[in-house]
C-alpha cells in the first residue's frame, strides 16, 4: 500500500482552480519529485497535503497511511502524522538563533531519546548548524538558512517531508551538499516528495516523477524515463 494517496486534488485560490483534479501516490521510502513550470501548481500540490491554508475541492481525497488526511488541522499533519513541510523561501525564525529554530520545531515531540538521535543526526549532516548553534539564524547565509529549513523539517516530522525548491538560490556546491544530505534523510527512513525547478538534478536525485503543466498531470513515470524523454527534455532540460 503507498504511504500517500493523492485522489481528484483540485486546489482553489478564490474562483481560481490551480489545480485541475491530479492523482498520485507515492511509496514508503521512495523519493518522488513533481516537476513543471512557474504556476504549474507545485508548490500549491504540496500546500495542500500538509493543510497549509489552502482550498482543496470536494471530490478530493489524499489518505496517508491509510488516514484521511483532510480531516486533520496542520498542527496535527505534523505532529500527529509526521509529515512536514520545508516551504519556498524557508520561512525560518530569523531573530532566533539556530537551536531555538530546532527546538521550536520539537516542541509537540514527546520521544526525548529519539529527539537527541534526531539532533545529532542534523548535526552530522549539517555540521555547519553546529557551528552556528547559538546564531540568529537571520545573520547566517542563504545556504545556510535552507540547511536550517530542512533540519527542522527534519526534527518536526520525519515520517514524509515534503520540499519545496530546496536548490533555490544556492551555489552549485552547497547544492550538491543538500541533495547529498537529504539523500542520507531518505536512507534514514524518511520518505521524501521533492518539487523542484532544477528539473534535471531532481530527475537525477528522485526514482520516480511527475510532470504538472498549469494545474494539470501530463507526464509519469521512472526518472531515467523522464530525462530520456524528448518533451521532457525540451521544455526542461535545454533540449
Amino acid at each position: 500500500m503507498s504511504q500517500l494517496v493523492v485522489e481528484n486534488l483540485e486546489v482553489y485560490y478564490g474562483n481560481i482552480r490551480a489545480v485541475h483534479g491530479i492523482s498520485f501516490h507515492v511509496d514508503k521510502g521512495e523519493i518522488v519529485t513533481i516537476i513543471g513550470a512557474n504556476g504549474a501548481g507545485k508548490s500549491s500540490t504540496l500546500r495542500a497535503i500538509s493543510r497549509w491554508m489552502v482550498k482543496v475541492g470536494p471530490e478530493t481525497r489524499i489518505l496517508f497511511e491509510g488516514q484521511d488526511l483532510l480531516r486533520y488541522p496542520p498542527h496535527k499533519v505534523v505532529s500527529e502524522l509526521g509529515i512536514s513541510h520545508v516551504p519556498e523561501g524557508r520561512r525560518i525564525f530569523g531573530n532566533l538563533t539556530v537551536w531555538e529554530n530546532l527546538m521550536l520545531a520539537a516542541y509537540a515531540r514527546k520521544d526525548r531519546e529519539q529527539l537527541k538521535r534526531d539532533l545529532d543526526m542534523v548535526f552530522d549532516l549539517f555540521p555547519r548548524l553546529k557551528e552556528r548553534r547559538d546564531q540568529k539564524a537571520g545573520t547566517m547565509s542563504g545556504g545556510e538558512q535552507q540547511m536550517l529549513a530542512v533540519a527542522r523539517a527534519l526534527i518536526s516530522g520525519r515520517r514524509l517531508m515534503l520540499l519545496d525548491e530546496p536548490s533555490m538560490g544556492l551555489a552549485p556546491l552547497l547544492m550538491q551538499e543538500m541533495f547529498k544530505a537529504l539523500r542520507e534523510i531518505n536512507k534514514e527512513g524518511t520518505t521524501i516528495l521533492l518539487v523542484e525547478q532544477n528539473a534535471h538534478m531532481a530527475l537525477q536525485f528522485a526514482q520516480r516523477g511527475y510532470v504538472l503543466e498549469t494545474g494539470n498531470l501530463v507526464l509519469e513515470g521512472p526518472t531515467q524515463e523522464l530525462l530520456a524523454n524528448p518533451k521532457v527534455k525540451e521544455a526542461y532540460l535545454g533540449g
